[in-house]
């Protein structure tokens, strides 16, 4: 009997502290490769290649465009190695990197922007859901498996001109669409491979901050990423825009932008889903983040088709409009599966928005709008000061919404608005 009791002691003691598996929301396991986050280690990239030993110029009002890609299209001839920005403010046009080179910038560095869009070289792109000639971004990296970003400098993008000018076309022109005032973004990634970006502050982004496009293993790790609300907006800011990638991890980061903080996008059109330009977003965690002002923590959409396996976790909101935003683009057909939303606290005006999306809707000569469906859907462990609980719109002629759960919810709010016409939902409180 004696030795009985203490197997069961010894099970117990193992069920305790046995760690638990880490699961996507379709309940498959999640890999070791999202728990492993050290930033880049730079001793380890190949030769040092400092900008200044180059004939590059600390100033912040002389254009150094071209001998600041001579040193990256020297690091790329010679093997490869890492692009070092010393404590200084050097002022660019787009910068391209190649294979087997990486940006370091090390602290009080930064690489500024032109205010000035001719200094952008016009590219075949990814804009908006679309495949098309666009302005290349101040850094620019495309098929560049290994890529990093390290450093405690700043990328800046100086984009107050810019900002002035979208308002002032808006105001001539209410109906002008966001590429209409030319203008680049940030940081823009595509067609790579385990990439990396860590510790640096991005800031002040002309139009989307950090965009990336058909990547796959992407992290983000320990990034201040921000562009004001006030004096002067900055539109279409958005931190991280993530467009057809799959397995990538946002940890870490700060991110307050006058748009949407991190958007999963893909493809818009009635026929996006036919369109191998565009792509599902796959097994995505943000994770560990703090948010200040931003249109939504999280959205899906407005270009997107198919998002599947999400993990938002252990964030911090303070002064967002949303949580959670799911746009519903009538002239796309769009699926949202397996977004699981947890241990989220702060203070918020809406946790979750659901409605049709209907800016510069275009059916491209169709008659019919295109179903869209969202489900399984998760929203747990929620502590939340927040004006509504849920801004959810019935539309069943354009979507389909099912299978959402709300469990364990300390909301101190004046609206609740439960959304009864969800199907197959669980609403506990």
């Amino acid at each position: 009997m004696k030795m009985k009791c203490t197997a069961l002691l010894f099970i117990a003691f193992l069920s305790v502290d046995a760690p638990a598996k880490d699961l996507w929301p379709d309940g498959t396991p999640v890999s070791d490769w999202f728990r492993k986050h050290e930033p880049a280690d730079i001793n380890k990239l190949g030769t040092h290649y400092r900008i200044t030993d180059h004939g590059v110029v600390n100033d912040s009002t002389l254009l150094q465009t071209e001998k600041i890609q001579a040193v990256i299209d020297l690091a790329h001839q010679s093997g490869g190695g890492v692009i070092i920005m010393p404590k200084g403010t050097y002022l660019s046009g787009s910068l391209f990197f190649k294979p087997h080179t990486h940006l370091h910038l090390e602290e009080g560095s930064v690489l500024k922007g032109s205010d000035d869009i001719n200094d952008f070289s016009l590219v075949m792109t990814r804009m908006e859901g679309q495949t098309l000639v666009y302005f290349a971004a101040l850094v620019n990296a495309d098929k560049v498996d290994g890529f990093t970003v390290s450093g405690k400098g700043t990328i800046n993008g100086n984009g107050l001109r810019y900002w002035k000018s979208f308002w002032l076309r808006r105001q001539f022109n209410p109906q002008c669409t966001n590429m209409d005032e030319m203008r680049p973004r940030l940081v823009y990634i595509s067609n790579s491979r385990d990439v990396q970006l860590s510790g640096v502050s991005l800031m002040n982004s002309p139009f989307w901050t950090t965009h990336f496009y058909k990547c796959e293993n992407v992290k983000l790790l320990d990034l201040r990423i921000t562009a004001p609300k006030s004096p002067v907006k900055a539109p279409s800011s958005d931190a991280v825009d993530i467009d057809a990638c799959t397995n990538f991890l946002v940890k870490n980061c700060y991110m307050s932008v006058n748009d949407d903080a991190v958007v999963l996008k893909g493809g818009k059109g009635p026929f996006a889903d036919k369109d191998e330009n565009n792509g599902e977003n796959r097994n995505i965690i943000i994770e560990d983040c703090t948010y200040g002002f931003c249109h939504s923590a999280f959205t899906c959409g407005s270009e997107s088709i198919h998002n599947y396996n999400v993990i938002l976790r252990r964030c911090t909101v303070d002064g967002a409009r949303r949580v959670v935003q799911l746009k519903m683009r009538p002239d796309t057909p769009q699926h949202y599966e397996y977004i699981r939303v947890e241990e989220i606290s702060g203070n918020v005006d809406i946790l979750l928005d659901i409605k049709p999306w209907t800016q510069f809707f275009d059916l491209k000569g169709e008659k019919n709008i295109r179903l869209s469906y969202a489900n399984n859907i998760t929203m747990r462990k929620i502590k939340l000061d927040c004006r509504i609980v849920f801004d959810v719109v019935q539309a069943d002629d354009q979507y389909s919404l099912s299978k959402f759960r709300f469990e364990d919810m300390e909301l101190n709010t004046v609206n609740k608005g439960i959304p009864s016409f969800i199907k197959d939902s669980d609403f506990h409180f």
